[in-house]
C-alpha cells in the first residue's frame, strides 16, 4: 500500500466514476469495494467506498453525500511524452459534460480537476534561460489544451 492516497468524495455516482476513469487509463483496476447495507445514508447496495488504481496510483474513492464538491484547488497532473497523449487524455477526460479551461486544465464530468501537461514542461519553464522560460511560459498562458510543437517552438525562441 502506498504511504498517501488521494480520497476522491462523490455524491452518489463514485462507482461510475471508477469505471470512466479505468476505461481511460490503460493500466487500472479496482483494489477493493464495500458498499451500504441496510440503514445506511445511502440506498442499500450503494458503494460505499472504494479502493482502485489508475496507472499504478492508488486512489480511494467513496460515495459520502453532497456536502463536499470538488474544486480546483486540488487537481491531477497527467505526464504526457506526445501531444497524440495529451489529445487523448483531453478528449476522454472532457467527454460527456466535462470542460475546458485555460493553461492545460479542465474539469471531467463530475467536476474533478485534471491538468493535461507535457512531460517537457517542467524542465521548459525552470530553464536557466530567464527568456526562454518566460516565452513558454507566455505561450502556456495563451492556451487551452497545451500543444508541445508551440511549447517548443516558444524554447527555442
Amino acid at each position: 500500500m502506498q504511504k498517501i492516497t488521494p480520497s476522491l468524495w462523490f455524491n452518489n455516482n463514485a462507482e461510475e466514476a471508477i469505471n470512466f476513469y479505468a476505461s481511460i487509463f490503460k493500466q487500472s483496476r479496482v483494489l477493493n469495494k464495500s458498499y451500504y447495507g441496510e440503514g445506511a445514508p445511502m440506498p442499500k447496495g450503494t458503494l460505499l467506498v472504494a479502493t482502485f488504481e489508475l496507472d499504478g496510483q492508488q486512489f480511494t474513492a467513496m460515495n459520502a453525500g453532497p456536502m463536499f464538491p470538488f474544486t480546483e484547488a486540488i487537481s491531477l497532473t497527467v505526464y504526457c511524452d506526445t501531444q497524440e497523449e495529451i489529445d487523448y487524455y483531453w478528449s476522454k477526460l472532457t467527454a460527456d459534460g466535462g470542460q475546458e479551461s485555460q493553461c492545460g486544465w479542465l474539469k471531467d464530468k463530475f467536476g474533478l480537476s485534471w491538468q493535461i501537461t507535457p512531460s517537457i514542461l517542467p524542465k521548459l519553464i525552470s530553464d536557466n534561460d530567464p527568456a526562454k522560460a518566460g516565452r513558454v511560459f507566455g505561450e502556456v498562458m495563451k492556451m487551452v489544451k497545451l500543444d508541445i510543437a508551440t511549447l517548443e517552438k516558444a524554447a527555442r525562441g
